[in-house]
C-alpha cells in the first residue's frame, strides 16, 4: 500500500502492521505496529539493553521492512539488525542495517514518534512538507510511513553539540542553508502558523490537571493570565516589524543539525516535525536560543557580534561583507523580538509534555527556565523595538 503526498501525488510506501500488545514480551507478535511502537518506546527507554527485548525489535524491524519495501520480503530475520542511534526529548531514532542477498549493507532511519505527540506536532503538516524540502536537499529522503512513525535514508554524520552553533565557520554555513530553507515553497497556505500554534499551545497548556500532587503545585504557581497577557502584548509588537513570512524550520536546534567531517565538513538540517509558514526572525531568534541547549545556559546566547555574523551570511551567501547596515540592523531587532516569542511557545510546549510524555525530563523545570529568561530579556528587547520603530525613516 501507498499513501500521497499531497499536491504532488508522490506514492510513498505505507505499513498498516498491527501487535497484540496484550500478550507477554516472548509471545508479542509484530502485528500491530502503532500499538506496538508505544509499547516499545515505554520499553526501550526503560530496558533497551535487555537481550528479549533487543530480540523483540529485531523482529519487529524485519517484518516493518519487509511488509514496506517487497525487495527484502525473502530475508531472514539474520539479515536485519537494530540498534538506538539517539532520541531527543520527544522521538526516538533507530538505526536499522539490512544485508542483502548479495552481501551489500543498506542503513536506514526508522523515526519512532513519542506517544501523545500529535498533542503539540502536525503530522499531516509534517509529510506534506518533507518530499519538498527532501528534494531541495534538506533532510533524510522520505522511504516510507507508517502508523506511528517514518523510514528515511541514513545520513553518515554527526550530531551537533550546541557548542558548535558558536564556530563562526559552521554558524555561517547554517546561515546560508537557512537563506535556502527559507527559500523552499511548499504548495497550500502561506499565511504564518506561528499565532495560531502558540494560541493553541497555550489553551491546551492553560487547562491541564496532574495526579501528581507536587507537578499539581507547580502548575498551580503558573499565572495563566499573566502569560496571556504577554503572548497579546507581543503578538501586536511583532506585528507592526513586518517580518517576512517564510517556510521555517521552527526547531534548529543542536539535535536537528548534523556534519559529516569527512565530506568536506557537509551540513545537514534535519527533522521538519514544527515546519511551517512563520516569520523569518522566529526562526532565526530560535535557533539563537538553541544556544543554549537544554540546560539553557543563556551565557552561551551569541553576542551581537556573531549575530551579526550570522546575519551577513544569511542575507547575502554570496558577498556576506556587502549587506548594508541598516539590513543588519533590522535583522537584529526582528530577531530579538521573536526570540522573546520562542521563549513563551516552547514554555507552553513543555507544559503539555509534561502531561503527556513519559519520557524522564524535567518538562516544568524546562517551563519555568524559558520562562523565567523570557521575563529576564523582555524589557531590553522591547525598548530596542520601540526605539527602532519610532525612527522617523520608518514613519
Amino acid at each position: 500500500m501507498a499513501v500521497s503526498v499531497e499536491a504532488r501525488n508522490i506514492q510513498i510506501p505505507y505499513s498498516s502492521l498491527t501487535v497484540d500488545h496484550t500478550l507477554p514480551i516472548p509471545e508479542m507478535k509484530p502485528s500491530l505496529v502503532y500499538a506496538l511502537f508505544q509499547f516499545c518506546f515505554f520499553f526501550l527507554l526503560m530496558y533497551s539493553t535487555r537481550f528479549e527485548l533487543i530480540l523483540i525489535m529485531k523482529r519487529i524491524m524485519k517484518k516493518l521492512c519487509k511488509d514496506l519495501f517487497t525487495k527484502w520480503s525473502n530475508l531472514d530475520e539474520s539479515h536485519f539488525f537494530a540498534e538506538r542511534v539517539s532520541g531527543g526529548i520527544t522521538n526516538l531514532l533507530l538505526k536499522v542495517s539490512v544485508k542483502e542477498q548479495n552481501g551489500n549493507m543498506v542503513h536506514i532511519t526508522v523515526r519512532l514518534y513519542g506517544p501523545n505527540t500529535e498533542y503539540v506536532i502536525n503530522r499531516e503538516r509534517e509529510l506534506q512538507a518533507i518530499h519538498y524540502l527532501s528534494s531541495a536537499g534538506f533532510g533524510a529522503k522520505l522511504l516510507g510511513v507508517f502508523g506511528n512513525g517514518m523510514v528515511q535514508s541514513f545520513i553518515h554524520a554527526r550530531t551537533f553539540e550546541p557548542l558548535d552553533f558558536r564556530k563562526p565557520k559552521l554558524a555561517a554555513e547554517i546561515a546560508k542553508q537557512l537563506h535556502r530553507f527559507h527559500q523552499v515553497e511548499i504548495p497550500g497556505s502561506k499565511e504564518p502558523q506561528l499565532w495560531v500554534d502558540t494560541f493553541k499551545f497555550f489553551e491546551r497548556a492553560s487547562t491541564l490537571t496532574f495526579d501528581d500532587h507536587e507537578k499539581q503545585a507547580r502548575y498551580d504557581a503558573i499565572s495563566f493570565e499573566e502569560v496571556h497577557t504577554e503572548l497579546i502584548k507581543l503578538k501586536e509588537l511583532t506585528g507592526r516589524l513586518d517580518a517576512p513570512v517564510v517556510f521555517a524550520h521552527n526547531d534548529l536546534l543542536s539535535g536537528n543539525v548534523m556534519l559529516n567531517e569527512d565530506e568536506a565538513e557537509k551540513l545537514y538540517i534535519i527533522d521538519f516535525e514544527y515546519a511551517s509558514y512563520s516569520y523569518r526572525g522566529f526562526d532565526i531568534g530560535n535557533h539563537f536560543n538553541e544556544y543554549a541547549g537544554y540546560d539553557c545556559d543563556y551565557t552561551l546566547y551569541p553576542n551581537k557580534d556573531e549575530q551579526y555574523h550570522f546575519f551577513r551570511n544569511y542575507l547575502q551567501p554570496e558577498s556576506p561583507d556587502q549587506v548594508p547596515e541598516k539590513e543588519l540592523k533590522m535583522l537584529y531587532v526582528e530577531t530579538s523580538c521573536y526570540m522573546l516569542v520562542s521563549h513563551i511557545y516552547w514554555a507552553l510546549w513543555a507544559l503539555i509534555q509534561a502531561k503527556m510524555s513519559p519520557i524522564d525530563f524535567d518538562y516544568f523545570g524546562y517551563f519555568f527556565l524559558r520562562y523565567n529568561e523570557y521575563k529576564r530579556q523582555k524589557e531590553t528587547c522591547l525598548s530596542l523595538a520601540r526605539s527602532y520603530l519610532s525612527r522617523p525613516d520608518l514613519e
